[in-house]
């Protein structure tokens, strides 16, 4: 058979002007790869800024009100801007203004403080750019995340078949929980009305956004009273079961809290467990802010029935003080976590076939943060027994500021459970009083207090979790509170 060779024109005559303006928009294109003198200026001018901030941290306000007129008026150009000017927006209208999250002195919501390995952990994440939500893509990003989740499982007490996935944070591990609870219940449209869930009014608003999204906003929802240490009333969650039985509707979940965010209680979740078991409802504990007080020798007790759960909720971002965006859902049942999230796809038939779970299949998303390494190299590099001992440290902290607030004349809480606890001056007008208080507070920013209503009563939140929060920052936040408590009932 005789071939005939094919004989092409010059590439140029077809091309020529085509790879003329290739050629001339790599030269621009190319500009988004700083060359190593370029890295090294960056890398010096925000090294030097990171350094600066930390290291004036004890001076820094923990809560500032300010405008950012020059951020609000900024505008992207085609024009480039230097590093030196944006820097500086950063310095004086991003990370001035607001609560400043790192701080010791804050002590309004859930602080966590943001671990200096996590943030190198962070870097080499953006910088390296590896795909973490499929094995066949980062085999060593999901070898190392299914560990962390197998030690989370680990911990809690739930067994070897468990699973989980780390997330943005408790709100998606919540609707990655929810979820899996829907399908396993096979909670299909035409059963929503006639499932019930039950929770106290100090359910974390998250959960609400949950069951929202998952379809389940018009379930019939049970708002269980609490008792006088704002726990869930074991006896009225049993009754108000054993009556929607009777009435023909279905209890499909319990939403306990392990660490409520309004006071910081502990269900009693033994005891919760036992009452679903009985009535085959799934058994949802949020320990967002309190799962990883179970470290503390002192404290596993009140954990005691945290293993007994279908689902959890823990967030790193909290109890291990890692960078605001790590949350972990943990689903004792794996099988059930994967049959409610896995897909596939055609394009993806290569990332088959591999004995490692990928997270992509145990969550909402597919393109995956690669979190896994800002929580194991903090937990790798410090050791298990600094975290524990920094955690009883905060807990004995708030029984601290507890004991000395009252001691100033305050009403509290009930005593802190976990590292949480609310005071008030008993003055007139109490509520408007504490809200007079508290903006005082916040006008000073020194230390940052935030404030709940329960039973439409104002109290002041004291929460104690942020790593650089230690003895100091408590006797000169109480003192900041007692020069203010002067003013305004002068």
């Amino acid at each position: 058979m005789l071939i005939t060779k094919i004989v092409f024109p010059p590439l140029y005559h077809y091309f020529g002007s085509m790879i003329d303006k290739i050629i001339a928009l790599e030269k621009t294109a190319r500009q988004l790869e700083p060359s190593q003198v370029e890295r090294k200026t960056i890398w010096e001018q925000g090294m030097t800024y990171i350094e600066d901030f930390i290291e004036t941290l004890p001076l820094k306000k923990a809560y500032q009100a300010a405008d950012c007129p020059q951020l609000s008026n900024l505008v992207i150009t085609e024009e480039a801007k230097p590093f030196e000017q944006l820097l500086a927006i950063v310095r004086e209208e991003v990370d001035h203004a607001g609560i400043n999250s790192a701080s010791g002195g804050h002590l309004g919501y859930i602080p966590g403080g943001a671990l200096w390995a996590s943030a190198i952990g962070d870097l080499l994440v953006a910088a390296t750019n590896r795909y973490a939500g499929i094995f066949f893509s980062c085999p060593g990003a999901v070898i190392m995340e299914n560990q962390l989740i197998r030690w989370l499982c680990s911990l809690v007490g739930f067994p070897a078949t468990a699973h989980g996935n780390l997330s943005s944070g408790g709100s998606i591990a919540s609707l990655i929980a929810i979820t899996t609870a829907r399908d396993q219940h096979g909670i299909q449209a035409e059963k929503v009305r006639s499932a019930v869930i039950y929770f106290t009014q100090q359910m974390h608003h998250c959960l609400h956004k949950a069951l929202h999204i998952t379809g389940l906003g018009e379930a019939v929802f049970r708002i269980i009273p609490m008792n006088a240490q704002y726990q869930m009333d074991i006896y009225a969650l049993e009754n108000q079961l054993a009556m929607d039985v009777a009435a023909g509707l279905r209890p499909f979940m319990v939403i306990a809290t392990a660490g409520t965010t309004d006071t910081g209680a502990m269900d009693e979740l033994d005891a919760i467990a036992s009452i679903c078991e009985q009535y085959q409802a799934w058994f949802h504990v949020d320990a967002a802010y309190g799962g990883f007080f179970i470290l503390v020798d002192e404290l596993k007790e009140k954990f005691k029935g945290i293993e007994r759960a279908d689902s959890l909720v823990m967030d790193p971002h909290k109890g291990l003080f890692l960078p605001f965006g790590t949350g972990v859902a943990l689903i004792k049942d794996g099988q059930a976590l994967l049959a409610a999230h896995a897909h596939q796809a055609a394009y993806m038939v290569d990332a088959y076939g591999f004995e490692e779970i990928n997270p992509a299949d145990c969550g909402p998303e597919l393109t995956k943060h690669f979190r896994g390494l800002r929580m194991w190299l903090p937990l790798h590099l410090h050791g298990l027994s600094v975290f524990r001992d920094c955690l009883a440290e905060k807990l004995l902290l708030c029984r601290y500021f507890h004991e000395r607030i009252q001691e100033m004349g305050f009403e509290t809480g009930p005593y802190p459970a976990l590292s949480i606890t609310l005071f008030r001056y008993p003055a007139e007008e109490v509520n408007a009083f504490n809200q007079r208080l508290l903006a005082a507070l916040h006008r000073d920013g020194r230390f940052f207090f935030s404030s709940t209503l329960i039973n439409g009563e104002v109290w002041i939140r004291c929460a104690v979790l942020n790593f650089r929060t230690h003895l100091q920052e408590i006797r000169l936040a109480l003192e900041m509170i007692g020069e203010h408590l002067v003013v305004v009932s002068g």
